[in-house]
């Protein structure tokens, strides 16, 4: 896995981010955050618990509404709009512990990641009009396309509760992939993965990113992020303190000696993260 490209460079980001703040009372949980991010990009958000990491992607996700601030996507702004209209106009999530749908198959969680674009309704449902079967088989060919693309195309009729916790997160990869997103947000996505999923969730995440979708990436495994992404903006207590490229963060004496300890030095010098 490497993060080689700049996709920074083909002009207009696709998210833009500035002087982004979050108080809770007296506590300011992000502070005048600045930051882009590009179609095609795969930009990390690292730092210490408490940093504000989870609190930026709440805001971007719509489950957090800003204090103050502007988030635009492609130019036009999106700060303070709730979850579903965030998912309507493209941006994704998936979750830190998999959020799936337990007594559905795999294909059928697929298939509620598509509800934006469903042309569907009840009363259409119920006389089984020709327009919403064809639109129904429409999905479930697109879930199997996905799934086919995360590896789980044998499992697609199993029941979610039948999967490894490795396998839960390809398929949260793919119900986000659902949706039609130009944005997704991975938190912690390797969390809890065998070395072997890691590498295999890796694969995913560039491929995701070599579609033209943006990727935003809070990941505590460094080798496995920096080795994605490409760039990396580095928090603490709510404010930006460095942004720059994985090579650029591994070598950034503050950075290392403040978040990322020995086995970031380690990891710079070529070695194992322990």
């Amino acid at each position: 896995m490497s993060g080689q490209t700049t996709p920074q460079d083909r002009g207009q980001p696709l998210l833009t981010v500035r002087a982004l703040t979050r108080r809770f009372g007296g506590l300011v949980a992000v502070s005048g955050l600045d930051f882009d991010l590009h179609a095609g990009e795969i930009l990390g958000l690292i730092g210490p618990n408490g940093a504000g990491k989870s609190t930026t992607f709440n805001m971007i996700a719509g489950t957090l509404t800003p204090t103050t601030g502007d988030i635009h996507l492609a130019g036009r702004p999106v700060g303070g709009l709730p979850p579903h209209e965030m998912a309507a106009r493209g941006v994704m999530r998936t979750f830190q512990h998999n959020n799936l749908f337990a007594g559905m198959s795999l294909r059928e969680n697929v298939m509620i990641g598509m509800h934006v674009g469903l042309a569907s309704s009840l009363l259409g449902v119920i006389t089984g009009r020709a327009a919403v079967r064809e639109s129904e088989g429409a999905a479930r060919r697109r879930a199997d396309e996905l799934l086919d693309f995360v590896g789980l195309a044998d499992v697609r009729e199993h029941d979610v509760t039948t999967l490894s916790f490795g396998q839960g997160r390809l398929l949260e990869a793919a119900r986000a992939l659902a949706g039609e997103p130009r944005l997704i947000l991975f938190d912690e996505p390797a969390a809890g993965l065998a070395p072997a999923e890691c590498d295999r969730l890796g694969r995913i995440l560039q491929q995701i990113a070599a579609r033209g979708i943006g990727v935003l990436l809070i990941e505590h495994d460094m080798r496995f992020l920096l080795e994605l992404a490409h760039r990396v903006v580095v928090l603490d207590h709510g404010e930006r303190i460095a942004t720059g490229t994985p090579e650029e963060i591994r070598h950034d004496r503050s950075v290392i000696a403040a978040y990322l300890g020995s086995s970031a030095r380690t990891t710079a010098a070529g070695g194992t993260d322990a």
